[in-house]
Parts: structure tokens; C-alpha cells; sequence
């Protein structure tokens, strides 16, 4: 369920208000890349965070718990806040401007935070709960979580935002940060095991000779490598291809909002072939590069659509997208997971 809302806010952030806040509300396109780049700061620190999960003492024996929890309310908080900080952006308002900004630029960080944390330390949960057979199915119905939840909400967010007015934006935003904090709560319930002795036995351990021990692992930095550029690949169409499809082929606004669930359809089917075939012993590198030759041809048939004119190309191209992005993500998820030690899944 944490993977649901995490879905729910990234089409929340990227799809959603990308679309209301340059359009409805008026507020300057440079801005509203600033405001949709502030949660990707926290990006980096994820590493940290899951390391800190792992070696986090608490009495009450509990490891991820605590991280997760947080993690939801500066989601939540972030939420709660949101609508009101971008009605004050857009210029309605008889104070200073300079209010709205910061109050935006805050709302998103905590978002970013919350999203980033929950998402970290909830996959390091499961891949503790799952013995390591079971790891690539965990994989794929934690991917296929994401994916479901980002196509529930870009549905449900159209349909509630399809007649807008301020009052409407407040409603819908501060919903999502309702049902996060809601399902959030209900996969927190009873899934880590308590262990208090835990804490007492646990030796203590810095997080630059962790990262160390764990980059100096035979092809770790490699892989790291590759995993960032693959994601930084396949990721940065996220805010290009609803405004590729509207002013380089002229889609209308349902036939962009469409790409969502090609993408989201794609990956589906992406997951289900990785699934499949790391259960009969296929290598994760091996998929995941798989997923990674499908992007190439994918982003080509998106560049080749326009100079053909063809929205069946185009089409064509999006689902591709996601079938390789669902593959290179279960590929390189599995893959870590595989790599790491029972003390180290953070």
C-alpha cells in the first residue's frame, strides 16, 4: 500500500499540478520546474536514510516502523499544505508574493522527504519480510503497487479536477494527503516483528564504512553507475511526453492524459515478463539490460513520430517505454536486493 501512495503523489506532482499550475493557474513555467525539481533533492540521501533504518536502536524493537511513520507525515504535511501555498503562487492574494514561493518550495521538499523515505524504508521492510526465492515476486507486486496507484490516481484526479476552481484543487490535494496517511498506516500494521534485544546486540556501525564495505563489493560501483543513468534514462520523459504529444502532434488533452495508462500498461507488461523470467533463473543484469535496448528503441520511435507524423508511432513508443522501464527496474531491484546482507537491505 506505501508503494500506492507513492504513485499517487508522483502523478500527483509531476502529471497533475505540472498541468494545473502552468495552466489554470497561471504561474510561470520556469517556476513550476524549480517547484517539480525541489523533491528530487532529497534523491540522493536515500542511501543514508536506509542506512540509518538498518542501524536505528529503539526500545520497542522496532527498526523500519519509526522511518516509515515519519516518512508518511511530511507527505502528509507537505499535502495538508500544498493547495494553499500554490493559490498563494499564482498571485491570489493581497500580501507579498515572495510568501507564496517559499510556502510552495517548502511543501514541496516536505513531499519529496516523506516520498523518498517511505519509498526507501518501505522496500527495505519488504525485502526483510521475503525469504530470498521470493524476492523477485515481492519485486514485481511491489512495482506493480506503484504502477496501479498511478493510474488510479491520474484517473481519479482528472475526473475531480475536470471542472477546476480553487476550492476543488484544495479538496483534491488535501484528499491525497488524507489517503495517504490512511494507507500508509494500514501497511505499517503488524509487518515488522518487534525485537528488543535487537538494539543491544547490534554493533555499531558508521555509514561511510558501510557504503565503503558495500561499494568495494567485486562490481558494486558499476552497478550503481549503470542504475543511475538507466533510471536518470528512463525517467527524465516523465514531465516531456504530455507536452511533446500536445504541441509536436497536436494530441488533444484526453489523448495525452492517455499516455499515463499506455505507460503504466507497458510497464505492467514489463514486470510480468521480468517476473517470469527471473523465476525460471533468468540474471537480473540480463533483464535489466534487456529493459535498457527496449528504451533505446523506444525513445527512437518518440523522435522518429514527429518528423513522420504518425500518433500511432508515438503510441507505440510510450508503452514501449514502459515495458523497459518495468524491466530494468525489476532487473536492477532484484539484483540489489540479491547483493545486499541481511544487515545491509536499507
Amino acid at each position: 500500500l506505501f508503494q500506492v501512495t507513492v504513485g499517487m503523489a508522483a502523478v500527483l506532482l509531476i502529471g497533475t499540478l505540472n498541468r494545473v499550475m502552468i495552466v489554470e493557474l497561471g504561474v510561470p513555467a520556469w517556476i513550476v520546474a524549480v517547484m517539480l525539481a525541489l523533491p528530487l533533492i532529497f534523491a540522493p540521501l536515500r542511501a543514508l536514510v536506509g542506512f540509518r533504518s538498518d542501524t536505528h536502536r529503539s526500545v520497542l524493537g522496532w527498526r523500519r516502523v519509526p522511518y516509515i511513520w515519519f516518512g508518511t507525515l511530511l507527505q502528509f504535511g507537505g499535502l495538508a499544505i500544498m493547495p494553499f501555498a500554490l493559490l498563494i503562487l499564482s498571485g491570489d492574494t493581497t500580501g507579498p508574493l515572495w510568501v507564496g514561493d517559499v510556502a510552495a518550495a517548502f511543501a514541496f521538499l516536505l513531499v519529496g522527504a516523506g516520498l523518498h523515505t517511505t519509498q526507501t524504508v518501505g522496500l527495505a521492510l519488504a525485502t526483510d519480510l521475503a525469504p530470498a526465492h521470493a524476492r523477485p515476486k515481492v519485486v514485481a507486486l511491489l512495482c506493480v503497487a506503484l504502477l496501479f496507484g498511478m493510474m488510479a490516481s491520474a484517473l481519479l484526479f482528472g475526473l475531480f479536477l475536470a471542472h477546476f476552481s480553487p476550492v476543488r484543487l484544495i479538496q483534491v490535494i488535501q484528499g491525497a494527503a488524507l489517503v495517504t496517511i490512511v494507507l500508509n498506516g494500514i501497511a505499517l500494521w503488524k509487518q515488522e516483528p518487534r525485537d528488543p534485544n535487537r538494539s543491544r546486540t547490534a554493533p555499531t556501525r558508521d555509514f561511510r564504512s558501510s557504503w565503503r564495505d558495500y561499494a568495494g563489493q567485486g562490481a558494486a560501483r558499476r552497478r550503481l553507475v549503470a542504475i543511475g543513468l538507466g533510471t536518470a534514462g528512463f525517467s527524465m520523459q516523465d514531465i516531456l511526453l504530455e507536452p511533446y504529444g500536445g504541441q509536436i502532434l497536436h494530441l488533444s488533452v484526453a489523448a495525452t492524459t492517455a499516455l499515463t495508462a499506455l505507460l503504466a500498461a507497458g510497464g505492467g507488461l514489463g514486470l510480468l515478463v521480468a517476473a517470469r523470467w527471473l523465476n525460471r533463473g533468468g540474471d537480473p543484469f540480463r533483464v535489466a539490460a534487456a529493459g535498457a535496448v527496449i528504451g533505446i528503441l523506444a525513445f527512437s520511435c518518440v523522435v522518429f513520430a514527429a518528423p513522420l507524423g504518425s500518433t500511432q508511432v508515438f503510441a507505440a513508443g510510450v508503452s514501449l517505454i514502459g515495458c523497459g522501464g518495468g524491466l530494468f527496474a525489476h532487473g536492477t531491484l532484484t539484483a540489489s536486493m540479491a547483493k545486499a546482507g541481511p544487515e545491509d537491505t536499507g
